[in-house]
């Protein structure tokens, strides 16, 4: 009995061991967050304003305040198409970004009727040290972000495509939005989107832990952007990775939250690319 209850102990002892190397090989298959907005500052940001240079944040458009990213527009007279994006300056091919918003206030003078609470995450952009001073939108897909009026129905986390395509459903897609199947979010709640982004294969809208819509094939091509310099434009080429923005487009709002995992490191093993992305959401 003495050597069946030790060896019943080492057995014990051996499962247990490999039970916790199991986890700690799962939890090594997670990667850690990049807080790409550090609550205190935007200096790792690159803004880009219609109308001025790269670098310039023309009125303190970007602000952080109160451990918030705001966009305002007390600086401005009109906002006279002034639409305004704010870079990470490290760019990303294959990640889950995180955001948390929140639409307030008034709309600032000048802002067209569309731009009422809209602004958008920038996905795949390109470079905003190439974009020219009167250039409106980079090139790039675009996470449209809407809020509601408080009665009628709008979708937020929609497609748009600034200089872009896309393949939906097997067919190249060239209109310049897409509507999501998301619900309605009204007033100044917080709403969290999530966007898995894998290269130039497929990107998906996350909301309330479902997808709301998904799309291939990422490319340049259509119109839609204006004013840009035609050697960032080479139409029909596959966008696998590049700069993420915020948007300012005339409406208020603020960003508590901007966060990427990078999946970068599981690009070639499918396997472990789902669990990652599996345990992240």
């Amino acid at each position: 009995m003495k050597l069946t209850f030790l060896s019943l102990i080492a057995a014990t002892t051996l499962f247990t061991a490999c039970a916790l190397q199991r986890t700690d090989t799962a939890m090594n298959n997670i990667p850690k967050p990049l807080q790409l907005f550090n609550g205190k500052d935007i200096k790792d940001w690159t803004p880009k304003i219609r109308l001025h240079e790269p670098g310039d944040n023309y009125a303190n458009t970007f602000r952080v305040e109160d451990g918030l990213l705001k966009v305002r527009y007390d600086g401005y007279d009109d906002f006279n198409q002034q639409y305004g994006h704010l870079a990470f300056n490290t760019p990303y091919s294959y990640y889950v970004l995180r955001l948390e918003y929140r639409f307030v206030d008034e709309q600032t003078k000048g802002g067209e009727g569309w731009a009422w609470r809209n602004s958008g995450a920038m996905l795949h952009g390109q470079d905003p040290n190439t974009m020219l001073k009167d250039q409106d939108f980079p090139i790039s897909i675009e996470g449209q972000l809407l809020g509601g009026n408080g009665t009628d129905e709008r979708t937020t986390s929609n497609l748009c495509t600034p200089g872009t395509n896309v393949v939906i459903a097997d067919k190249l897609f060239t209109p310049h939005c897409q509507s999501s199947t998301s619900k309605t979010y009204h007033g100044d709640e917080w709403v969290t989107a999530e966007f898995i982004v894998l290269g130039d294969s497929v990107i998906k809208h996350i909301l309330d832990d479902q997808v709301v819509l998904e799309y291939n094939k990422p490319q340049i091509g259509g119109d839609n952007v204006n004013n840009f310099d035609p050697k960032q434009k080479e139409d029909g080429k596959s966008l696998d990775g590049g700069f993420i923005y915020l948007q300012s487009e005339s409406h208020p709002v603020d960003f508590r939250k901007v966060e990427l995992y990078d999946l970068a490191p599981y690009k070639n093993d499918k396997q472990k690319l789902d669990e990652a992305i599996n345990k992240i959401l």
